[in-house]
């Protein structure tokens, strides 16, 4: 990397339609963050650059799902979007939009240059047409029968049933998605990028040039440039985009794959005055992060649109991700077979490593690959807790315990073969994770970094310092080797902040705490080295870095993903209902139930007496309530979000003929009802004032 002075990074941008879910983190985002951070504690000239999709069919298909413009479409999901990678650490240094007038200008110079150039083709087609509603109509906007599976609510590209590739023609009984009227062709004209033009170009730069890349990412390159290359529109009818900037083009904008990649270029401008540097200086190293299915459009279309226009560095590598399928099945956004990001941070707070643990080490890197939550769970307590976190803390634990709450001096005369063995350990760690990384290769990479605390546990477990120190009144001359493995330790364990620190950030800055140093001591050049924490220096007692997940966790998530999965497709909101509606996307509905089913539900007014925190539970409140005719035990899932000293004299509605369950060891007699706020916190569902301990709710 030594002949670039600087590194552009980009991370596909997101179609502000809807959520992200884990399957976009685990795309490009989780990869692109860890290489950004790596390249950072270099000290290197890196930009990430990231930002929201907001125009092309998904958009205005949502807009009219929910009966709201495609504007109010995208701000919702935007701010939405931005938030969700800020909480997971994903740390673009800006997150943009494409609705920005910068972009609009840029995409529209852009294209105004090739069309000045004579690099267009003019051309004139057939299109359908909605009669009805006097629109073109994409393929998106046509649904159908599919002649695959049946699936009678299939798009005129794909049907998410069966996954087939579709055209409208091959629809059975098309119809338009906005009016359902049967489309006719209708003939209208567009600017065509002829991509043949660059075919040898292409072929010479990827095919000769480029062999280093992934295997799927060549593959399908070259899958294409062997079929042919062919003129491509660049164009498209419609009233929301980027307005073609020719005076005869009234109701067409800009296709949103040539729309979308120059995000990249006008986001770079909106975040320096600079961008040029990084965009047009031939020192310049630019690396696309994205899933497999926008193979084709950054490594065939926006290189040839960036030559065609010239004075643009061309990327160096597009390290591309397969697909990541959920519990066995392909992600769905329709079917809701998706875990959505935002929702994972509510449900488990303070727990965003352990998700980015899991995803870059079961990383979709060179075929599909599946996440479910009993993996997610194993990863979480039998790696990050059981072997990462149990070093970290034993080493702090033994420390306080046998050297004074200091760091130990280092008896380098006495040094004995597994002392000598894990320094080499200690020193080799950096290389193999720093090859990994600069080879893309993340999973082994993070393999190479847990695996240093692996070394470190045995380490340990055969040095025995806690069994040495019985010996210690007899033979003081021990204190020698308790002082070397853990001083050792520690020094490992400064090791691991920093080789962790791409992956875990929030993990890592939890160790620079405990270790009391500042974050220059992440720097990549301190990696490797066995005297980064001073002897005789007092550090912190230890902090959990990883809590268990508890079994009931899990079976809900389980739960949550199939009940989800069959809720009924969402009905189009009225515009009135669309404009009091909080930006946040509302829960959907659990399924129907009749008047029998409620009428089994015994509810009680009461007040809460005394709370205190469950042990070993992040979570759980132990309440004792007053129902009037009796007090009950009730734990509850509120402890992040009410002291437990605040809540005594509360007046709660209670589910009072609940099945008796056991939580932590304590029999729960009932369920308090609770509520959201517009932030996601819980908010007590109150009994009235004057309403008498243990009478009836209805």
């Amino acid at each position: 990397m030594s002949e670039f002075n600087r590194v552009l990074v980009t991370a596909a941008l997101p179609y502000a339609n809807g959520p992200i879910h884990i399957g976009h983190l685990a795309g490009c985002y989780v990869p692109a963050d860890i290489y950004v951070r790596f390249l950072r504690a270099q000290n290197k000239d890196v930009k990430f650059i990231g930002g929201s999709d907001e125009h092309g069919v998904p958009i205005t298909i949502r807009a009219m799902k929910e009966g709201v413009s495609p504007q109010q479409i995208v701000d919702r999901y935007h701010e939405q979007i931005k938030h969700s990678f800020e909480q997971m650490g994903i740390s673009f240094d800006i997150y943009s939009r494409t609705s920005s007038p910068v972009h609009h200008e840029t995409a529209a110079a852009f294209f105004k240059k090739l069309y000045d150039d004579g690099l267009f083709e003019e051309k004139e087609s057939e299109q359908y047409y909605d009669e009805k509603t006097n629109t073109f109509l994409a393929d998106r906007y046509i649904v159908g029968t599919c002649p695959v599976c049946g699936n009678g609510n299939a798009f005129g590209d794909q049907c998410e049933k069966c996954g087939s590739s579709l055209s409208p023609e091959q629809l059975i009984d098309p119809r338009s998605a906005l009016s359902d009227a049967i489309p006719v062709k209708k003939k209208t004209k567009h600017w065509y990028f002829p991509l043949q033009n660059y075919e040898a170009f292409l072929k010479k730069w990827i095919l000769e040039g480029h062999t280093e890349w992934k295997n799927n990412v060549f593959g399908q390159c070259k899958s294409w440039l062997d079929s042919g290359l062919q003129s491509r529109a660049m164009t498209r009818d419609s009233n929301w985009g980027i307005k073609v900037p020719l005076p005869d083009a009234e109701g067409k904008v800009l296709y949103v794959w040539f729309d979308a990649p120059i995000g990249y270029i006008s986001a770079t401008k909106e975040l320096t005055e600079n961008w040029a540097d990084y965009w047009c200086k031939e020192d310049t190293k630019l690396v696309h992060f994205i899933g497999k299915d926008n193979i084709v459009f950054h490594c065939i279309i926006f290189p040839a649109m960036l030559k065609a226009h010239g004075n643009f560095v061309l990327p160096d590598n597009v390290p591309a991700n397969e697909f990541l399928n959920i519990e066995g099945d392909k992600v769905s956004t329709s079917r809701n077979w998706a875990v959505w990001v935002h929702e994972y941070i509510k449900d488990f707070p303070g727990c965003e490593d352990v998700l980015r643990y899991v995803l870059c080490a079961n990383a979709p890197e060179n075929k599909d690959n599946d996440f479910t939550w009993k993996d997610f769970q194993d990863r979480n307590n039998n790696e990050l807790a059981s072997i990462f976190g149990n070093f970290v803390n034993r080493t702090f634990v033994l420390m306080h315990k046998l050297c004074g709450g200091k760091v130990p001096k280092l008896h380098t005369g006495v040094l004995d073969e597994k002392d000598k063995s894990i320094i080499a350990d200690i020193e080799a760690a950096k290389a193999k994770v720093q090859t990994a990384l600069e080879n893309y290769r993340f999973r082994d990479a993070l393999y190479e970094a847990i695996d240093l605390s692996r070394k470190g546990n045995k380490y340990m477990q055969e040095k025995e310092p806690w069994i040495v120190a019985k010996k210690l009144v007899e033979d003081p001359e021990a204190q020698k080797s308790i002082d070397n493995c853990l001083h050792l330790c520690l020094q490992l364990t400064a090791n691991l902040a920093i080789l962790i620190n791409p992956f875990l950030p929030a993990t890592a800055k939890k160790m620079l705490h405990m270790m009391k140093v500042v974050d220059k001591m992440l720097d990549w050049d301190n990696a490797g080295k066995i005297n980064l924490l001073s002897v005789g220096y007092s550090l912190r007692a230890p902090e959990i870095l990883f809590r268990k997940i508890e079994d009931a966790e899990i079976e809900a998530q389980i739960q949550k993903l199939k009940a989800g999965s069959q809720q009924k497709p969402e009905a189009p909101a009225k515009e009135a209902e669309a404009k009091v509606e909080s930006a946040e996307a509302v829960s959907a509905l659990k399924p129907e139930i009749v008047f029998d089913d409620f009428a089994k539900i015994d509810l009680r007014s009461g007040t809460i007496l005394s709370a205190e925190k469950v042990e070993k539970a992040d979570k759980l409140l132990k309440l004792q309530v007053d129902l009037g005719f009796e007090k009950r035990t009730i734990v509850s899932g509120i402890a992040q979000h009410f002291d437990a000293d605040t809540i005594a004299g509360k007046r709660v509605i209670v589910v009072a003929n609940l099945a008796p369950r056991k939580m932590r060891g304590i029999e729960s007699n009932g369920m308090i009802l609770m509520a959201e706020d517009a932030e996601g916190k819980l908010i007590f569902v109150n009994g009235e004032e004057g309403a008498v301990n243990g009478s009836k709710v209805s």
